[in-house]
This record gives structure tokens, C-alpha cells and sequence, in this order.
């Protein structure tokens, strides 16, 4: 850094701004011993690091701000920061310091009117000499580890103070608000808090303010336990323009008043409280209130018809989670700047009121889900150019309008009733931008799937009555997650939509599809779950599939499946690489935030109160198979689960014990096959495997008593198949498996059987019979085994035929049954045969 060095010939420099340029190191402070008029030393934002450079900036005796924020020193306060004298702002907040502020020298500062601390790791208590600091206006001390009782801190006598931050420390025991009552110029209080040991109360006797507040946040907090009384403080309040109540478990009415005391109150957020009653506005117009929040509480009742009259300029209003009633008054649409409105989970009714799709121009996002809303949607007068809208879980019916909606991001109008097939402005077209989310699933849409969907992040068309071919047109280049299941797609996979290294969920259970599955799958590079369940796939398992190597979850029961098990599945990770991410976020910010706090900052703080980021998300859902049912795993969930499900086909052969290597599999399913051998005894290496079907084969020999090992089992099925032997120990998770699980296999004993394995029990002896009457029951056995085959295979096959005109689900339970009970009239068959050849072998050596 030469040209750092040159700055010693500026003796008269008084303001050094080097802010976000890259710096990184260290930098070399003792060549500007000559700058001794230095006011401001500014190096907000760079990649500095060690230890705070106050010893080699001893001789900047006037310096007056320094700021070092969003670096990445280390180390703690040493003493020499006592040097600087003429100190009025500092600012280390956003890097790595640590220690406590036991340094005296920091409390000679008596100049000191702004010190920032924030987003460190500083710890322990306040010292009491902070009290020196009797000019300090603002104190940022957020998001450290400091500790102790607030109570005793030296923070009651810093009466200078106007704006203090407090939020996310270690702060234990009660606090009373008392603290701050002879504060008579403070502005700003923020203490937001994840801290269970710590109870704030705001109800003390001899809490009467001498200050008037502008900015109030007290989130997340243990306020007025066990009352749980609204801060009565506030009564006394008159000048609030912010106030943020969230997370602190308040009961009680709406406090109207709040709105009438305070005529410049700009947002009000009691989000996540227990307020109770209706939601009701006086005469009064609030003219100032554009963000209101009462989200995740008890309110119940309608809506005033006049609501919109009351607070026309709110621009983000949100009474989600909560009880609300009725038709949505008319009036809303008078709230013509709202630009965020969420009305989900509720219990509105009726149709959605022309006015507000009419006259809400700036509207932005519009949540109505989860209500009982109906009608058409918005056939008329849409004028809203939107970001998201959400519609889903309600009862809206009829086709979707020809003319387009403007939605540029995300579209769900899931789990309705619409019909009609999915128009053209859905697709991306001139008339309506790329979208990232397209969920229409769970309604009665039919017709074939347009090709411009494929330009949407997620497409989900799940259950509907969407019939005909995938079209060949269909390029999924861009799309992340593609679900079509519960349809009545059919013909073969296109080789064109198997070309996509951005596809991470590729789900098409529940269809009509055939053939087999394409060589060019291994082009989804990036596929994560694979579901063809439920279709009429046929042929061997390509071995392509082992190149997916990122699957968590493979599905390809119920199909017609023949040939072997690849060999290669332990190339694929089923769990063991990175996890996956099912939850589809968008972020957004409404950037409205108001100037609450009109202080000039020495280090240029403005002191806006942000808004935070908004997010629209689409949790994906996956339909898996486990534990004896089908269960839906989606969000967090499905990015933890990891499945490999191979049932209800064809599938010949071993075992391959390979899949003993895939360590972080969760559940394994291979039932209704015709596998045979033995159980690999590698399986015991399967240690987070929950459950395990093996059902339903030919599988022979012992099953490995080294099982027992694998903790996490809580589901174990080897009934109907040819297994000898001693059982496992009952005892860890093979103590909680009953008698079900092992049915169908005669030669099995001990617990929780009731035959035990006796020498006798596993080398029986037979008594001598005539081959004259071993050849009489075999002859019975054998009408046995055709005439049940044959009564079983007619079933069988005018099922097959009625169930295909009923509703897919229907044929899938019906086909299970039927297969299910034929399987077991042929190995009762089989085993009585098997049985009576044993039988004749030994009476012929006897004889």
C-alpha cells in the first residue's frame, strides 16, 4: 500500500474516507503520524483485520469519528483506545471483537456521544463506569453476548440518552421500564429478545415517563408476566410513529386508543400476540397509518363496511391467522396506495368485491388463502399488476377469465374448484411475464399441458384431469421442480423434457404412463427426487439411473417393472451429499420506511426503521410411501428424507447387497417383488433407515441377527416370504415388532412367535407314510394349487377391467388388494407343496 503512505504529506486532512474499497490486511496507521488534524477516519465496509489499531493511532489526538464497522477485527478494547481524547463517535459494530468492556480507559471518553457495538461477540456485564459517559446520546449494543441485570446497570444514569438498542443479548432476570423514567430526551427504544430468563415490566408503580417516544420495539419478549397487560406507559404517549409489540404473548382488546393518542402514528405491529375481540376503528380518519400488522392473534367478528374510509393511505395492511368473518366490505378498495394485503387463514365468505381488484392499482401482493371465499375469479376488472397472488384453499369455481392476470411471480390458485383448461396467459407472453411459481393443483382443470409452462421455476399441476402426451415441446431448461401427479397423462417420457440440468423434483405418479424409462434420464444431472409411481412402466431398471448421483428419493412402485436391481444404486446419494432445499423463496421489500427519528448521526446514521424482507415461498410436496402409509413430506422435512421404493413390480433376482452402503437412507421398500436369496447382511450398515418391506417375496435363509444394530428402525416387514430360522433377539427396536411382521414365513421361530426353536422345531422328523398316501395329498394339494390360482386369476383379471373406469385412486387400492391376496394363495400353495416334497423325500428314506 504505497499509496497509503503518501497521505503523510496531507499534515492539514481532516476527513479520510477509504469505505467499501477492498482493503483487506492490516493497514500501516504509524506512516500517518503526521496527521494530526485529522477529525474523521472512515473505513466502513473493506476486509481489515487483527486487532484494533488504537495503539498506532495514539497520536490522533482530534480525532472526533472513527468508524470501523463491517471489517473483520478480532481481539478486544485495549486500553489505548483512552488516547483518543476527543472522541465523539465510534463505531466497531459487524466484526469479530470478543471480551468484556472492563476497560477504564474506555470510560474517559466523557466526549463520547455515539458508540456503536452491535453484531460482535462481546460478553459480561456493563461496567458500572460507563456512567462517565454522561454526554452519550446513542447506545448500540445489540446482537453481543453482554449479561447481568439490567436493573443494576449503569444504563439509569446515561440521561443523555436518545436512542438505545439493547436487542438480542444475555440479559437475564426482570427489568423494570422504571429504568428509563428520568430519560427525558429519549426517542428510541429497541429491545428485541430471544431470551427466555429475561421478563421485562413496563407496569411499575413509579414509572412515570418524562420522555416522549418516536420509536418503540419490544419483540420476542417476556413483557408483563404472568399479566400479560399491554404497556399502560403508552397511555401517556403522544408522539409514537413506530411501534412494534411482536412475540410477547398480549391479551386484551385492541388498544384503539393508541391510534387516537398518537395522530402521527405511521406503523403499528402487534403481530403474534393473544389479542382478543372484534377489530373495530372509530369515526376517526388515521390519516398518517400506512402499515398495519395484527397478524397471528384471537380477533373475531366482521369487518366495519367503512374500513377503507378510516385508513385510506395504508399501504401494507396484514390480518392473517386469525378468526375473522363475513364478506369483505367493498370499502377496502378505497385503500387505493395498499400495496400488501393478507387476509389468509381466516374465515371470510362470499365472492372478493369488484373494488378491490378495480381499484387497488398499486397492489403488489394479495393474499386471500385459506378462507372460504367463492365465485369466479375476478372475471371482470382486474387492474392489478401483482407480484404474487394467492388464492389457494378456498372455494373458488368456474374457468380462469380469458383476459390475463397480471401476476409476474407467483400464481397458486391450488385446492379450489376450477374447471376449463389452463389458458394461454398463463404461459410467458407478452401479456404476462415469466413466473417463478405456478401451482394449479388439487382442482378439475382437463385438457392437454401448454408448452410455455415450461418457463416457470415451479410447476405444479398436481391432481386434476390433465389428459394426453407430455408434449415434446415441453423444455424444462429453467423449471426446478416439475409435479404432475393424480392425472391421466399418458404415453412414454419425451426424450426432449429429459435434457434439464436445473430439474430437481421430477414427480408423475398417479398417471397412465408407459414404456420404459428412457436412456437419456441420466440428463437430469441435478434431480433430487424422482417419483414415476403408479404408472404402466415396463422393462429392466435402466442402469442410467446410477448416474443420477444427487437423488434423495427414487419412487418407482407400483409399475410393471422386470429384471434385476441395478447393482450400481450405491452410486446414487440417497442423503449422503448436500441437502436439498424444497422450500421455493423469492424475497422482496417494500421500501417504505419512514424517517422516525430526524437525529443527525456523527457517523451518518439516518436511523430509518427498515423494512424487512419480504418472502413468497412454495414448499414443495412429495407423496412417500412409509411406514405402512402414504405420508406428504414437504418444506424442512422432505430436505431430511431420503427413500428408495421399488415395490409392486416384477423384479427378479438377489438382493444386491451394494444398497447396504447407502448409510443415510431412510426408508427402503422392496415388497410385492419375486426377489429371492437371502437378506444381504450388509443391510446392518443401513443405520438411518426407519423403515424396512421386504414383504411379498421369495427371499430365503436367516434373517441377520446383526438387524439389531440398526437403532432407528421403527418399521420391519419380512412376512410372506421363504425365511428359516431363528429370529433376532427381541429385544431395542426388534422388541417393539409383532407377530405381522413375520407371518407367512412357516419355518421362522422364537419371540414374538409362538413357535420356539427347539432342536426338534428345526429338524423335523416326519412320521413314515406310504408313498401310496404321500402321493394322495400331493395329488389334494395340487387341486388345492390350481383350483385357488384359477379362482384367484379370474378375480384377479375382471377387476382389473371395471376398475380402469374408476377414479385412479380407486384402481390403485383395488389393484393392491387383489395382488396382495392373490400373492398369499400362492405361497400358502407353494409352501404346501414344498412341504409334502419334503415329506415324500423322507419317507422314502425311511423305507
Amino acid at each position: 500500500m504505497q499509496w497509503f503512505g503518501g497521505l503523510v504529506n496531507l499534515s492539514n486532512l481532516e476527513v479520510l474516507n477509504l469505505s467499501e474499497n477492498r482493503l483487506s490486511g492490516s493497514l500501516p496507521f504509524k506512516e500517518l503520524v503526521y496527521l494530526s488534524n485529522l477529525k474523521a477516519l472512515i473505513l466502513v465496509k473493506n476486509g481489515l483485520n487483527g486487532s484494533l489499531p488504537f495503539k498506532d493511532m495514539a497520536n490522533f489526538s482530534s480525532l472526533e469519528i472513527l468508524d470501523l464497522s463491517k471489517n473483520d477485527f478480532t481481539g478486544s478494547i485495549t486500553p489505548y483506545i483512552g488516547a483518543l481524547s476527543s472522541l465523539k463517535a465510534i463505531s466497531l459494530s459487524s466484526n469479530k471483537l470478543n471480551g468484556t468492556l472492563n476497560t477504564p480507559e474506555l470510560c474517559t471518553l466523557k466526549k463520547l456521544e455515539e458508540m456503536e457495538l452491535a453484531h460482535n461477540d462481546f460478553e459480561g456485564m456493563l461496567p458500572p463506569c460507563l456512567n462517565n459517559l454522561t454526554s452519550l446520546r446513542y447506545l448500540d449494543i445489540s446482537d453481543n453476548g453482554f449479561s447481568g441485570n439490567l436493573s443494576s446497570s449503569p444504563i439509569a444514569s446515561l440521561t443523555s440518552l436518545e436512542h438505545i438498542n439493547l436487542s438480542y443479548n444475555q440479559f437475564e432476570e426482570s427489568f423494570s421500564f422504571s429504568l428509563f423514567a428520568n430519560h427525558s430526551k429519549l426517542k428510541v427504544i429497541q429491545f428485541l429478545s430471544d431470551n427466555n430468563k429475561l421478563v421485562m415490566e413496563t407496569e411499575s408503580h413509579s414509572l412515570d415517563p418524562l420522555f416522549q417516544l418516536k420509536v418503540l420495539v419490544l419483540s420476542n419478549g417476556n413483557l408483563n408476566n404472568p399479566t400479560c397487560n399491554f404497556p399502560k406507559f403508552l397511555l401517556d404517549q403522544h408522539e409514537l410513529e413506530f411501534v412494534d409489540i411482536t412475540h410477547s404473548n398480549l391479551s386484551g382488546s385492541f388498544p384503539i386508543w393508541m391510534l387516537e393518542n398518537n395522530t402521527r402514528l405511521q406503523q403499528l405491529n402487534l403481530r403474534s400476540n393473544a389479542f382478543t375481540g372484534e377489530f373495530h376503528l372509530s369515526s376517526d380518519h388515521y390519516m398518517n397509518l400506512f402499515s398495519l400488522d395484527l397478524s397471528d392473534n384471537h380477533f373475531h367478528g366482521k369487518l366495519q363496511e367503512n374500513i377503507g374510509k378510516r385508513i385510506p393511505k395504508l399501504r401494507y395492511l396484514n390480518l392473517s391467522h386469525n378468526q375473522f368473518e363475513g364478506n369483505l366490505p367493498s370499502s377496502i378498495g378505497d385503500m387505493s396506495n395498499l400495496w400488501f394485503l393478507d387476509l389468509s387463514f381466516n374465515n371470510f365468505y362470499g365472492e372478493v368485491p369488484m373494488e378491490l381488484v378495480a381499484n387497488c392499482t398499486s397492489c403488489g401482493v394479495l393474499r386471500l388463502s385459506n378462507n372460504k371465499f367463492c365465485g369466479e375469479i375476478f372475471s371482470n376488472h382486474f387492474n392489478l399488476s401483482l407480484i404474487s397472488l394467492e388464492l389457494q384453499n378456498n372455494n373458488f369455481s368456474g374457468t380462469l377469465p380469458i383476459v390475463p392476470l397480471k401476476v409476474k411471480s407467483f400464481l397458486n390458485i391450488s385446492n379450489n374448484h376450477m374447471t376449463g383448461t389452463i389458458p394461454l396467459w398463463i404461459v410467458n407472453s407478452s401479456t404476462s411475464p415469466r413466473k417463478e411459481v405456478v401451482d394449479l393443483s388439487n382442482n378439475f382443470f382437463e385438457g392437454q399441458i401448454p408448452c410455455g409452462l415450461a418457463s416457470s421455476d415451479v410447476i405444479n399441476l398436481s391432481y386434476n384431469l390433465l389428459s394426453g402426451l407430455l408434449p415434446s415441446c415441453l423444455n424444462l431448461q429453467d423449471v426446478v421442480h416439475l409435479l404432475l401427479q393424480g392425472n391421466k397423462l399418458t404415453g412414454s417420457l419425451p426424450k426432449t423434457i429429459l435434457n434439464s440440468s436445473s430439474l430437481s423434483t421430477l414427480d408423475i405418479k398417479d398417471n397412465f404412463f408407459n414404456g420404459s424409462i428412457p436412456d437419456e434420464i441420466d440428463g437430469l444431472s441435478s434431480l433430487k427426487v424422482l417419483s414415476l409411481s403408479g404408472n404402466h412402466f415396463s422393462g429392466v431398471i435402466s442402469k442410467r439411473l446410477c448416474r443420477l448421483k444427487w437423488i434423495d428419493i427414487m419412487d418407482l412402485s407400483n409399475n410393471f417393472f422386470s429384471g434385476t436391481i441395478p447393482y450400481c444404486f450405491n452410486n446414487i446419494s440417497f442423503g449422503k451429499l448436500a441437502p436439498s432445499y424444497f422450500v421455493y423463496t423469492s424475497g422482496f421489500t417494500l421500501g417504505i420506511g419512514g424517517d422516525f427519528f430526524p437525529y443527525k448521526s456523527l457517523l451518518n446514521r439516518d436511523f430509518e426503521i427498515e423494512w424487512p424482507t419480504f418472502y413468497l415461498y412454495e414448499q414443495i410436496e412429495i407423496e412417500i410411501v412409509t411406514k405402512y402409509r402414504p405420508d406428504l413430506y414437504k418444506g424442512l422435512n422432505l430436505d431430511l428424507m431420503s427413500a428408495l421404493d421399488l415395490s409392486l413390480n416384477n423384479l427378479i433376482g438377489e438382493i444386491p447387497p451394494k444398497l447396504g452402503q447407502l448409510s443415510s437412507l431412510h426408508g427402503l421398500n422392496l415388497s410385492h417383488n419375486q426377489l429371492t436369496g437371502p437378506i444381504p447382511k450388509s443391510f446392518s450398515n443401513l443405520t438411518q433407515l426407519e423403515s424396512l418391506d421386504l414383504s411379498h417375496n421369495n427371499l430365503s435363509a436367516e434373517i441377520p441377527s446383526s438387524l439389531i444394530d440398526i437403532n432407528s428402525l421403527a418399521v420391519f416387514n419380512v412376512s410372506h416370504n421363504n425365511l428359516s430360522g431363528k429370529l433376532p433377539d427381541f429385544k431395542a427396536q426388534f422388541g417393539t415388532f409383532e407377530k405381522s411382521s413375520y407371518e407367512g414365513n412357516p419355518f421362522l421361530c422364537g419371540p414374538p412367535l409362538e413357535k420356539s426353536c427347539t432342536e426338534k422345531d428345526e429338524s423335523p422328523q416326519s412320521p413314515q407314510k406310504s408313498s401310496k398316501a404321500s402321493g394322495g395329498k400331493r395329488h389334494e394339494a395340487d387341486l388345492f394349487f390350481y383350483a385357488s390360482f384359477w379362482v384367484s386369476y379370474i378375480i384377479f383379471f375382471f377387476g382389473v377391467i371395471s376398475i380402469l373406469y374408476i377414479n385412479p385412486h380407486w384402481r390403485q387400492r383395488c389393484f393392491n388388494l387383489v395382488e396382495d391376496r392373490m400373492y398369499w394363495c400362492y405361497h400358502f400353495a407353494l409352501n404346501s407343496q414344498k412341504l409334502l416334497n419334503r415329506t415324500c423325500i423322507r419317507c422314502t428314506l425311511f423305507t
